[in-house]
């Protein structure tokens, strides 16, 4: 897996410009921040947390880790409130994907499948041969 980054291009903030890889990929779906019972977390900050641990989980369903995934895609309902909490989810980040920023795409949507979600992410992750 290698990083792309256009020179002379400012170094992206939490998140990278693109990645090249090559193995195995593995695709995971909008994941939300419920548990296996289908009960949300509270508030952006847990849903976030409990979405990141949701799709760590089918990383390893699927033998993969964090460190595999290429692409994140954020879908959420307050890009207000994620930004107003932005150091609190970087702290939820790092504590699952320690350092590793892949392609990363945030966008605000109006509403979400499931009513109670505030976030969905999707991953795609790529193993190595």
């Amino acid at each position: 897996m290698k990083i792309v980054q256009p020179a002379g291009w400012p170094a992206p903030k939490g998140f990278s410009n693109a990645i090249l890889a090559e193995g195995r990929t593995l695709w995971v779906a909008g994941q939300v921040g419920w548990d296996a019972q289908g009960n949300f977390a509270s508030g952006l900050v847990a849903q976030i947390e409990l979405t990141l641990k949701n799709i760590v989980a089918v990383l390893a369903a699927g033998g993969a880790k964090p460190e595999h995934v290429v692409r994140l895609d954020w879908y959420m309902t307050d890009l207000a409130d994620y930004r107003a909490k932005a150091r609190e989810i970087g702290a939820v980040y790092r504590a699952l994907f320690g350092r590793h920023y892949p392609a990363m795409t945030a966008v605000e949507v109006v509403a979400l499948v499931e009513p109670k979600a505030l976030v969905e992410i999707e991953a795609t992750a790529v193993l190595p041969e």
